[in-house]
C-alpha cells in the first residue's frame, strides 16, 4: 500500500504557507533588504505619472533628465520609481514608477508630501536600468526643492544642471531635478 498525503493535509499546509507569506508587509521585506536605504519602497508600485489624490490641493510637479555616469548623455528608457509620505498621513501611499523617454526626460505630478517628525518633506527616487541603480532624495518646502550632500557628492558631473530649479504657479510647485544613473 502506498503512503500518500491526504488532500485535507495538503490544503491545510498550503493555507498556512499562504497566510505566512501575506503577513510579511513591505516594511518587513524592506527591513530585510539591505539595498534599499529608505523606508516605504515598494518594487510593485503602479505605473503612472499622476500621483495626486486631490486635484485641488497643493501639488508638486517634478521633471528632469536622467544622465549616464558622465553627466552628459541622457539615458533613454531608464526606470524611475518615486514614493513619499502621503499628505496628512504617516504612510507611504504615494508611489509610482515610469520610464524616461528617448531624451532621458521624466515628469510626474503628486500631492505635496507629509514629513516625518523633525524632518523636511521629501520625495524619494530609485533610478535604474539593466546595468545599475541608485537611490536619491529631493527635499521640499513651499518655495522649492533642495538636494542632500549625498546627491551633491554623487552628481558633481552634472555641473550647472546639479541644483534643482523651481517656481510656483498657483497651487503647484514645479521643480527641475536632474540625476545621474550610477552604481552606489
Amino acid at each position: 500500500m502506498k503512503n500518500s498525503t491526504s488532500r485535507r493535509l495538503f490544503l491545510r499546509k498550503s493555507a498556512i504557507a499562504t497566510t505566512g507569506l501575506t503577513l510579511f508587509s513591505t516594511s518587513v521585506i524592506n527591513a530585510l533588504n539591505k539595498e534599499v536605504p529608505f523606508e516605504g519602497y515598494n518594487p510593485f508600485a503602479e505605473e503612472k505619472n499622476d500621483l495626486r489624490s486631490n486635484p485641488f490641493g497643493d501639488h508638486v510637479r517634478v521633471k528632469g533628465v536622467i544622465y549616464d555616469e558622465t553627466g552628459t548623455t541622457p539615458v533613454a528608457n531608464a526606470k524611475v520609481e518615486v514614493w513619499h509620505l502621503s499628505p496628512n498621513s504617516k504612510k507611504y501611499r504615494h508611489r509610482a514608477k515610469f520610464t524616461t523617454n528617448d531624451r532621458g526626460e521624466y515628469t510626474f505630478i503628486t500631492d505635496f508630501p507629509d514629513r516625518e517628525a523633525g524632518k523636511t518633506p521629501r520625495i524619494l527616487f530609485k533610478v535604474s536600468n539593466a546595468y545599475s541603480s541608485s537611490f536619491r532624495e529631493l527635499y521640499l518646502d513651499r518655495s522649492g526643492g533642495y538636494i542632500t550632500s549625498d546627491h551633491w557628492e554623487k552628481n558633481q558631473q552634472l555641473g550647472e544642471n546639479l541644483f534643482p530649479t523651481s517656481h510656483r504657479i498657483f497651487n503647484s510647485l514645479e521643480i527641475q531635478f536632474n540625476l545621474t544613473l550610477t552604481n552606489q
